[in-house]
């Protein structure tokens, strides 16, 4: 197995370490969790960087490390969900449509079709990590240092919580449809090639 297959399956290792490790009640543990995540998505830009800087991308990379990446913003959502900061039907509609557009363009890419990946999708990822990590360092800071209390007390307000999470949601939402509509032709090429493998089989 490649470096960057290995960092990649690291990522997808270290992502319940982390939830187990945020949702616990152990000041320490939480901030180790910070970390964690951190050198988790690290780890997505490196083995990316390693593989085309040292010609080693394969098609077991190109399927997983995506689905990787999803795996572990979505396990830091249902975290979130769990203790009780964002609801969970909002949730389930990002990670549905996160695991699904990226098995969809995985398969794809597989297949040697690049689908598009338009400027509002990159928008979606930089708020869903922007979230993320505002909602990690709040916890985290608000029992580390108590001079970021008032701020930490701010972002994880009910309100700001609910309707910055429900802004996140309607984009992601938003740029799965434009994702599919944009892309059918390949995608449905794709559905009637496996329905085809299928039937051959």
């Amino acid at each position: 197995m490649t470096l960057p297959n290995q960092l990649t399956i690291l990522r997808i290792l270290l992502t319940p370490v982390f939830v187990a490790l945020f949702i616990s009640e152990r000041l320490l543990l939480k901030q180790v969790s910070l970390l964690i995540f951190a050198v988790a998505a690290l780890t997505d830009w490196y083995d990316g960087w390693i593989a085309r800087k040292l010609g080693k991308v394969t098609r077991w990379g190109i399927f997983l490390d995506p689905l990787a990446d999803k795996i572990l913003t979505s396990a830091a959502f249902i975290a979130f969900a769990w203790l009780g900061f964002v609801d969970w039907w909002m949730v389930w509609a990002i990670v549905v449509r996160d695991i699904s557009i990226t098995l969809l363009r995985s398969f794809a890419e597989l297949r040697g079709r690049t689908l598009h990946t338009n400027f509002t999708a990159k928008v979606k990822t930089f708020a869903q990590m922007a979230f993320i990590y505002a909602v990690l360092l709040a916890t985290v800071l608000k029992g580390t240092f108590p001079s970021f209390s008032s701020l930490s007390d701010v972002i994880l307000s009910v309100n700001v919580l609910y309707y910055t999470m429900l802004v996140i949601t309607i984009i992601t939402l938003g740029t799965g449809l434009q994702y599919v509509v944009e892309n059918y032709k390949i995608i449905f090429s794709s559905f009637r090639a496996l329905s085809g493998r299928a039937q051959s089989e």
